[in-house]
C-alpha cells in the first residue's frame, strides 16, 4: 500500500515539537506533570470477531543476531534521532527489530516508539522518519487498566480482553476503518505480550481526551489514542504496515 503524506508539514511540525517537547519536559520535572486532567474514554471500540493477521506471531529474526551484527545495524541508522529525543535502549531495540524483520513491513518510511515509562502529560509517542531521522513527538493515552489510580503513569499491562489495559511489544499497523471514534487504524500485535491486539480492538484513533498540552491525559480502553488535531497526520504517516514499538 502506498503511503502519501505531507512531507513539508512533517518537517515543520518536527522542528516545532523539538522545542515544545523540551519545554514540556522541563515543566513536568519533579512533579509528574500538571494536576489538571482530561476526562476518560466512554466509548469502547467494537471487538473484532476474526483476529485475522495476528493469529500467528511471525518469527523475530533479530533474536538470532550476534552483538556485532546488532552494532552493525545501529551504525546504519546513526542519523536517526540526532537530538536524542527517544530513550536510547528503546530506539535501539526498535531499529534492530525493524532492520532484521524488514520484509514484514510494507511501510518502511516510519518507525514509531511509544514510551509508556513517561507520564501521560509528556510527549511519548515518537514517529521517526527513516529517510531523514527526524522525530515527531506527541502525547498519547494509555488504558484505564494500566493506570488504576489515574496518576498519569501506566503501571500494569495486559493482553487479555476486558482488561482495558495497554499492551507492550512490537506492532504492525494495518488498515484504516470508520469505528466508534471515527477514522481509526487497526494494529496487529507481533509479540506474545500484544498478540490479541486486533481481537481486542486495540487501535489508533483520535480522542478529545487527548490534547498536546501539559496536562494529564484521559485514559482509553487500551488504545494508544492521540489528539484529534494529530490524528490525520499520524495515520497518514504510519498506516499500511509500519512498525510501532511500545515499551515501559
Amino acid at each position: 500500500m502506498q503511503v502519501t503524506v505531507n512531507k513539508s508539514f512533517f518537517s515543520r511540525f518536527t522542528t516545532t515539537l523539538l522545542v515544545t517537547s523540551l519545554l514540556s519536559l522541563a515543566a513536568c520535572a519533579g512533579n509528574g506533570g500538571s494536576e489538571a486532567a482530561l476526562p476518560d474514554d466512554t466509548t469502547e471500540e467494537q471487538i473484532v470477531d476474526n483476529p485475522g493477521a495476528n493469529a500467528t506471531i511471525p518469527r523475530d529474526a533479530s533474536e538470532s543476531l550476534s552483538d556485532s551484527q546488532r552494532e552493525g545495524i545501529l551504525q546504519k541508522y546513526n542519523f536517526v534521532d540526532p537530538t536524542r529525543m527517544v530513550r536510547t535502549d528503546a530506539l535501539a531495540k526498535a531499529l534492530v527489530y525493524f532492520d532484521a524483520n524488514k520484509s514484514n513491513f510494507k511501510n518502511q518510511d516510519y518507525v514509531s516508539v511509544i514510551d509508556f515509562a513517561k507520564h501521560s502529560s509528556e510527549p511519548r509517542f515518537y514517529i521517526i522518519s527513516m529517510k531523514t531521522g527526524a522525530v515527531w513527538a506527541i502525547r498519547v493515552a494509555h488504558g484505564k487498566g494500566s493506570d488504576a489510580n489515574h496518576d498519569g503513569y501506566a503501571e500494569k499491562f495486559s493482553n487479555t480482553s476486558g482488561a482495558h489495559a495497554s499492551s507492550l511489544g512490537f506492532y504492525r499497523t494495518a488498515e484504516t476503518y470508520q469505528g466508534g471514534h471515527g477514522l481509526s487504524l487497526r494494529l496487529d500485535g507481533l509479540s506474545s505480550t500484544n498478540s490479541k491486539a486486533r481481537s481486542r480492538a486495540v487501535v489508533i484513533h483520535g480522542a478529545n481526551y487527548v490534547q498536546d498540552t501539559n496536562v494529564k491525559q484521559g485514559r482509553s480502553w487500551g488504545c494508544p489514542a492521540v489528539s484529534m488535531q494529530n490524528l490525520k497526520n499520524v495515520i497518514g504517516y504510519i498506516k499500511g504496515g509500519s512498525l510501532i514499538y511500545a515499551v515501559k
